[in-house]
C-alpha cells in the first residue's frame, strides 16, 4: 500500500488509475522523484509526510513534520461528539445548531475540522501550544472552507482559552474535546523509529506517567462545559485507568468513563458536566 501511495504521488494520480494505466512508463523525472522518497522511506520516514497527505474521518488533510500525522484511533473521539448531538435534545441534532466546541491541542486540525464538516451549524475554538501546528490547521480548514467556523490560538492548554470572549466563559462550552501528548516516559524507548524519529515529539511525549497535560484537562475541563456535556480526552491505552480515577475526581462531574477505539483498545476518557 505505502508503494501505491508513493507511486501514485509521483504520477500525480489516484491508486486506482495505477492500475487502470498499468503499461504506462515513467519518465526520468519520476524515477528520480521516486528514488528520493523510497530512500526517505527505508529511513523510517512515515508515507504521510512524503506525500504531504493523511486520510482522517474520509477527509484528506495536509501533514507536514510540524504536526502529529493523525490516527484513526482519534475517530473516537469525533464519534462520541456526533452521537452525543444526535441523541440528546439541546445539543444541536444533526447539524449543531448552537454547538460550541473547544479543540485543544488541535495539532493538524483533524478533530476540529471534522466536527465542523460533520456538524455544519457548529462553531470550533481549536488551541495549539505550537504556531507551527495552528498554521498546518488553519491551511487545513482553509482546504475545507471551513475557516469561518473554526477559530484558531496559540497557546497553552486551557490557559489559551482563558480571554475568549465565548469559550473562556464557565459553561460556555458543549463539548471540550483534546488529544494531548500521552506517551509516557516509561514507553518511550517502545516507540517505533518511523514515529519517534520524524514525528514531533512536543506531540508525542506526555511525561513521566503520560497524564502530564490530560490531568489539568480532566480537573479544570469540566467547569467550562455546560450541564450535560461532554470532556473526551484521548489517553495511553496503559493509562486509561489511572486517567478514569482522575476523571471521576473532578468537580462538578456526573459520570465519567472509557470509549475504546476501533482496536477495542482504552483510548478516549469521557466526563459528563453535572446537571444542575
Amino acid at each position: 500500500m505505502a508503494a501505491e501511495l508513493l507511486l501514485s504521488h509521483v504520477f500525480g494520480c489516484d491508486r486506482l488509475r495505477l492500475y487502470m494505466e498499468i503499461d504506462r512508463p515513467a519518465n526520468e523525472l519520476e524515477r528520480t522523484a521516486l528514488r528520493e522518497l523510497v530512500s526517505r522511506a527505508l529511513d523510517h520516514e512515515p508515507v504521510q509526510y512524503l506525500t504531504g497527505e493523511a486520510w482522517f474521518f474520509g477527509m484528506q488533510l495536509h501533514v507536514d513534520k510540524r504536526v502529529l500525522i493523525p490516527r484513526p484511533a482519534s475517530e473516537t473521539l469525533v464519534e462520541a461528539v456526533l452521537h452525543h448531538c444526535r441523541s440528546r435534545p439541546g445539543f444541536g441534532g444533526k447539524t449543531g445548531q448552537g454547538v460550541l466546541i473547544a479543540d485543544v491541542c488541535t495539532g493538524s486540525g483533524c478533530l476540529a475540522i471534522a466536527l465542523a464538516q460533520n456538524l455544519r451549524d457548529a462553531r470550533v475554538v481549536a488551541t495549539d501550544i505550537s504556531q507551527d501546528a495552528i498554521e498546518v490547521a488553519q491551511a487545513n480548514a482553509e482546504r475545507f472552507g471551513l475557516s469561518d467556523r473554526i477559530e484558531f490560538i496559540c497557546g497553552d492548554l486551557l490557559d489559551a482559552l482563558a480571554d475568549h470572549p465565548s469559550a473562556g466563559h464557565a459553561g460556555a462550552l458543549d463539548f471540550l474535546i483534546a488529544n494531548p501528548p500521552y506517551i509516557p516516559d516509561d514507553e518511550w524507548t517502545t516507540v517505533p523509529a518511523n514515529v519517534k524519529q520524524h514525528e514531533p515529539t512536543l506531540a508525542l511525549r506526555g511525561g513521566m506517567d503520560g497524564l502530564a497535560l490530560a490531568r489539568p484537562i480532566l480537573t479544570e475541563g469540566p467547569k467550562l462545559v455546560r450541564p450535560g456535556g461532554l470532556i473526551l480526552v484521548e489517553v495511553a491505552s496503559s493509562r486509561a485507568s489511572e486517567a478514569l480515577r482522575i476523571a471521576e475526581c473532578a468537580p462538578n462531574v456526573d459520570h465519567a468513563d472509557v470509549l475504546q477505539d476501533f482496536e477495542g483498545l482504552d483510548r478516549v476518557v469521557r466526563q459528563t458536566v453535572r446537571a444542575e
